[in-house]
């Protein structure tokens, strides 16, 4: 059974927003007090509304609620944009007696460049605040909420034992399936935790979980207007003494763990995909240089294409290898797909064509391993193969 942690309460709604009736478009996270906070944003330069208030908000030690709607993006929306989040905040704390508006955090996805229907955005609050629940359902209930071209919810929950430090769980939400390129940075992602966590600490382990996860996914190397991960901690867990350095390391290290598996989840939903890349990276000259030879492999759409047509065209990885701008040992350049060795020390290896592009075809995960020179970095990154499902659902989208 899935545990969730101590002191939020959860709901999900439909209120109209989404054109597909009884689709829920509206979710509330509540904390039972205020608790610490923080969040990571897209590095886009054209942000949407939700972004830039949620930007002057974490990270905070006195959030209460996180609300958020899907189907509209508030993105490209102008002053009446950011008037739209604020009042979103609004009403949220007045729905759960919160007493700052500036508790409250705000979320959006969707279409770009339109405006929030208000009055249905109002009562779907109203109604999400009456049916909150610290229940699994409406933790899923929750996640639903949250989805827009998503073809499953994204979810995953775990217990963490820290021995003397204290026993926790940590639990998270995501949405994203299209417009995935996050150099944190259309992804969405929610983690919370009953951990007895700083603010400060929040935002380093935040931080520093997204490098190492969600800013490894992609779908198609587009980055949102509106990416924002937020993590929140309630300190209501088994154990309720500020975690020292020990015990914030340990905890650190679940946090990224629970944030890969969930991130993965994105990419694995990528619109029309049929598989998910793995790129695996070392013996490069830092773990830097290592993330930019992955990201190049991931962003190549010849790469994503022949792993679509389970080709072993293995000279396409070599190559986006090359012009990642890192130094490679191209003398020691080694690759294997899905375990077959297929360039080994510069050199290519004899293989049956046949039986590597069955590997490739039967499976849902194409594990890609680069070794660069003999170097102590390393890094992995998660994308999508590209077909044309891909390109018949995001030439309609909005028609």
């Amino acid at each position: 059974m899935l545990a969730l942690p101590a002191g939020f309460r959860f709901a999900g709604v439909s209120c109209g927003i989404k054109t597909k009736k009884n689709t829920k478009d509206i979710t509330l996270i509540v904390s039972d007090k205020p608790c610490s906070g923080a969040g990571v944003y897209t590095t886009n330069q054209v942000v949407a509304a939700p972004v830039v208030l949620c930007r002057t908000r974490t990270p905070s030690s006195k959030l209460r609620a996180i609300v958020v709607n899907s189907g509209n993006a508030n993105a490209c929306t102008g002053t009446k944009g950011l008037e739209d989040a604020r009042r979103m905040a609004s009403l949220t704390a007045n729905a759960i007696d919160a007493e700052s508006d500036e508790s409250v955090l705000v979320m959006s996805t969707g279409v770009i460049g339109r405006f929030l229907p208000l009055e249905k955005i109002e009562s779907g609050i109203r109604d999400a605040a009456g049916k909150l629940s610290h229940s699994i359902e409406s933790f899923h209930d929750a996640a639903d909420g949250i989805c827009t071209t998503d073809a499953f919810r994204k979810v995953t929950t775990r217990t963490v034992d820290l021995g003397t430090h204290g026993k926790f769980t940590i639990a998270g939400m995501a949405k994203g399936a299209g417009m995935i390129g996050p150099k944190m940075a259309t992804m969405l992602g929610i983690v919370l935790t009953d951990a007895p966590l700083t603010s400060d600490q929040a935002r380093r382990l935040l931080q520093k979980s997204v490098d190492r996860s969600f800013n490894c996914i992609s779908v198609e190397g587009h980055t949102s207007t509106n990416d924002t991960v937020v993590l929140l901690a309630s300190g209501l867990g088994l154990g309720r003494s500020p975690l020292d350095q020990d015990g914030e390391a340990a905890f650190a290290e679940q946090l990224e763990n629970m944030c890969i598996q969930l991130a993965k989840q994105i990419p694995e939903d990528g619109e029309g995909a049929t598989h998910l890349i793995e790129i695996q990276v070392e013996g490069a000259q830092s773990d830097a240089d290592a993330d930019k030879i992955a990201r190049s492999v991931a962003l190549s759409n010849l790469v994503k294409t022949a792993i679509t047509g389970g080709d072993p065209n293995w000279g396409r990885i070599v190559s986006a290898v090359g012009y990642a701008g890192v130094p490679v040992e191209t003398d020691r350049l080694a690759l294997k797909l899905n375990g077959f060795q297929l360039f080994l020390e510069g050199e290519p290896i004899p293989f049956v064509a046949k039986e590597v592009s069955d590997a490739i075809k039967n499976k849902k995960e194409t594990l890609i391993q680069l070794k660069v020179g003999l170097g102590s970095g390393k890094a992995a990154h998660w994308t999508t193969d590209l077909n044309c499902e891909y390109v018949r659902f995001n030439s309609e989208y909005t028609t």
